[in-house]
């Protein structure tokens, strides 16, 4: 979970406010951090643990969605 928010600052620097944010913009940095490989699920990201353990429509119901390794950005850019 620390790291998700060190993630989300990645984002939304420290001084930055979360405000306003849609929930367009929330469930898309939600989507980058979850594509993001992590050491600690050996290699895999959150998004394919999620597929292992939920129903892939509760995933398409909650408009969470997979983002190919080059494709992920964890920068402000990615809100721009």
């Amino acid at each position: 979970m620390e790291k998700n928010h060190e993630f989300i600052r990645y984002v939304l620097p420290k001084g930055k406010t979360f405000s306003g944010l849609t929930q367009a913009q929330a469930t898309l940095i939600a989507n980058h951090i979850n594509s993001t490989a992590r050491a600690s699920l050996n290699g895999c990201t959150p998004f394919e643990l999620a597929l292992l353990l939920l129903d892939r429509k509760l995933l398409e119901l909650c408009h969470m969605a997979w983002i190919p390794a080059d494709q992920v950005t964890l920068k402000p850019t990615l809100l721009k």
